[in-house]
């Protein structure tokens, strides 16, 4: 069958994940000196979530940047992603709920791939828990199956799912009700980067990254534009702007392609 426009990412920049996801982690390395010049934030709750097949362990670079800046940050703690089990489904709306009462604040959640499309439905869920979201790769826009490399991984566990999703995965024209940030790559070897794309809003916002889909977790510019959006005062937001010595860390983010024409003969 012949390959349509918005198809999976092409098979060079899938082979290259692993290393160009080593070089991400290289890069952050090597840019923790200006991490002193990252914005510090208020101290409310942040829970991350992984992506798929991965753990707390792939975002320990992530929170610990974010605890360092003061927040009150918390992994999933709920194993392996391997999609929409029991265990995750109800495990994350109690980790929701566990934290707002806590803390007695609204929580950040931060997804990366998969746990982004996760982090989006807690927000539709539990929109008074939320205070925003932020997802690092994730195809929330999705329409078939060939538009990740990722398909195969996540079918191998569907018979443990208790939540089975049509495509597209989300209706157009159904904004979260709170402010959501997602950060892209041009790059992703995993999925598609149109599919990852907000309809630009009042608080709907896309921030380009040259990161790799494995490494956008921990790539410098990444987690200046999560601290960036993070920082932002209580019931305030305000669209992304990089300074101007990141400027060129930050490409101009794309916006999603408009629907296609209706087929009213065939409705």
């Amino acid at each position: 069958m012949a390959r349509q426009q918005g198809d999976g990412p092409a098979l060079p920049l899938y082979l290259s994940e692993p290393t160009r996801a080593f070089a991400d982690y290289g890069l952050y390395l090597a840019a923790r000196p200006l991490a002193q010049r990252l914005p510090k934030g208020d101290g409310h709750p942040v829970l991350v979530l992984p992506g798929l097949l991965a753990d707390d362990t792939s975002t320990r670079v992530l929170r610990a940047t974010l605890r360092r800046l003061g927040y009150r940050v918390h992994g999933w703690g709920l194993g392996r992603n391997i999609g929409p089990t029991a265990i995750c489904v109800n495990g994350l709306r109690d980790k929701l709920d566990y934290l707002h009462n806590r803390y007695r604040r609204e929580v950040t959640v931060i997804g990366w791939s998969l746990g982004g499309i996760f982090a989006r439905d807690l927000a539709r869920q539990c929109p008074d828990a939320v205070r925003q979201v932020i997802t690092l790769g994730s195809p929330f826009r999705i329409e078939r199956h060939t538009q990740t490399r990722a398909s195969k991984a996540f079918d191998r566990y569907a018979h443990l799912h208790v939540e089975q999703r049509q495509f597209p995965l989300e209706p157009e024209g159904c904004p979260l009700p709170v402010p959501a940030t997602s950060i892209y790559s041009h790059y992703d070897g995993i999925v598609h980067w149109q599919t990852c794309l907000n309809t630009p809003g009042e608080r709907c916002e896309n921030i380009a990254v040259t990161a790799s889909h494995l490494g956008i977790g921990h790539h410098p510019a990444a987690l200046w534009a999560i601290a960036d959006r993070l920082a932002q005062p209580e019931g305030e937001w305000a669209p992304f702007k990089a300074p101007a010595f990141l400027r060129p860390a930050f490409p101009k983010p794309a916006e999603p392609a408009a629907p296609g024409p209706v087929d009213i003969a065939a409705a």
